[in-house]
Formats: structure tokens, sequence, C-alpha cells
């Protein structure tokens, strides 16, 4: 059962690695496999081996995720667009409470309210600044690579690497920086059109991204865990702008298009509160 679910889990967090502005980290913290996944991502073979009844289940589940969801992404964005954007908003919303008491700590028997410090509330401002910032500079639509030159490989595998770092940062997303690097639309299609001798380097990339930026993310929560989940909460906090960006808000929807799109957002924002209370329930039973 176990193997199912960390499957499953895979399979979301593939989908959401194809999706800008959407948070793969973020995800992972809302299944509660965040915290396992950056301690186990270290370069040492005999750890990652050790784990593999974790990680194989959520690997096989994440390649099919982003296979399935490369395939699928380009159509359901053209005709769903919003109503698919409004759900990951209620998702990220649904999400906050959790990400907030990893700044302050869940409340007391006496309901005691702890408060964050104010590096920590610094941190925060600056998070959520940059996401407003890349909200109001989204990039366009890039020009797609199909050359397989020395710097077209170079650039992929930075592209890769950058990517893949950002997806271990909760809030941030990986696809995203792809996007204003300019070349989400020449990586997203590759797997559609099989090419994959040039979909390689990217994946060389990625797997350096990871490993570098699971010890960032470690060292960080190490030192300073209060400063860095409120720069989170800050990235989770504006990544909501950016995705209002690309849902194109309200403008020019009918009635019936803004009622949907609510609706999506409420479902959203249900499915990630009451998984975000369960995790808490398990928690408390422990």
């Amino acid at each position: 059962m176990e193997v199912i679910k960390l499957t499953a889990i895979g399979f979301v967090l593939g989908i959401t690695a194809v999706i800008p502005g959407f948070s793969v980290a973020t995800m992972a913290l809302i299944f509660n496999v965040y915290d396992r996944l950056i301690n186990v991502i270290v370069p040492n073979v005999k750890k990652i081996l050790a784990s593999w009844l974790f990680l194989l289940p959520l690997i096989i589940g994440g390649i099919a995720g982003i296979i399935f969801f490369s395939i699928v992404f380009s159509r359901l964005m053209e005709n769903y667009s919003a109503v698919a954007y409004w759900f990951f908003i209620g998702v990220i919303i649904g999400s906050i409470p959790v990400i907030y008491f990893k700044v302050t700590g869940t409340p007391s028997a006496q309901n005691k309210i702890n408060l964050p410090s104010i590096p920590a509330i610094i941190c925060f401002v600056l998070a959520v600044t940059a996401m407003i910032f890349m909200a109001i500079n989204k990039p366009q639509a890039s020009e797609v690579y199909t050359e397989f030159t020395l710097p077209i490989i170079l650039l992929l595998f930075l592209a890769g690497a950058l990517g893949a770092m950002a997806m271990i940062i909760p809030g941030i997303s990986g696809a995203f920086v792809l996007l204003v690097m300019g070349l989400y639309p020449t990586i997203i299609g590759f797997i559609p059109a099989r090419n994959f001798l040039m979909l390689l380097p990217v994946i060389l990339g990625a797997c350096a991204g990871i490993l570098l930026g699971a010890a960032f993310v470690r060292f960080l929560l190490k030192k300073v865990p209060q400063q860095t989940y409120s720069a989170v909460l800050g990235l989770v906090i504006g990544s909501i702008f950016v995705l209002y960006q690309y849902s194109g808000g309200f403008n020019g929807n009918t009635g019936f298009e803004i009622i949907i799109s609510i609706v999506c957002l409420l479902a959203g924002f249900t499915l990630s509160f009451l998984m975000s209370r369960k995790k808490e329930a398990v928690k408390e039973n422990v």
C-alpha cells in the first residue's frame, strides 16, 4: 500500500514539475515527503540505495507524471488554462498554514501564538518581493531550439541544473526558471517529439542540480531554519501572484467561466488543506 501511495505522490510531483509557476518542493511538503527527500538526496550511493523502497516508487511515478503531462500539457493549457491555474492557486493557498507553522511552531496547549523574528520577517518580505517582481516581468514565448550544437548542449545542461536546484526550494518553480531562461518551449517539446538525445544534457544537469540544491537547503535548514522557512513562505505566497498572471485573471471571462474558476480554486484549497490537517493529525498521534 505504501508503494502505491508513493508512486501516486511521485506522479503528482512529476505533473507539477512540468507546470511553470508551480513548485515541486511545495507539493512535496504538502504530501509530507519533502524532509525525507532532502535527507536522502546526498552524494552517498549506499545511503541512496538503502532508501530504494522510498525513492524508487517516487522516481517511477515522477517519470510517468512528466511523460503523461508533457503530452497533454499543451492541449490542457490551450483549452483550460484558467481553470488549471486557479486550481493550482487553491492548492498553494491551502498549503500556507503548514509552512507558517514551520516558521512559528504549532500553537501550544494554552493557544499561545509564537511570532516570527525580525530577520525571519525580512526574509519573508524579500522573498515575496522577488516573486512579485517575477510575476510583473513574466517572460513571453521563446524560440524553440532544434540544433544539437555544443553551445546548446551546455545551455541545456545549465538549464537542467538551475531548474532542478529551483525545484528543491519550496515556492520556486523549476519550470518557471526554464521559462525565464527562454528554454521551456524547447525542453517541454523533447518528450512528445521523443527527442531523448537532446533531453540527455537536461537530465545530467538536473542530477547535478538536485545534489547541489539538496545540500544547500540542508545547510540552511540546519543553520537558520526559521529564516529559511520564512523565505519559503514568502516564495509560496509570492508564487500565487505568478500563477495569477499566467491565469490571465478574470479578464474576458464569462460569468460561467468565473464560477468554474472559483470552484476549482476552492477544490484545490480544500484538497491541500485537508491533506495538511491529516499530516498534523498523524504527528499528534505519534
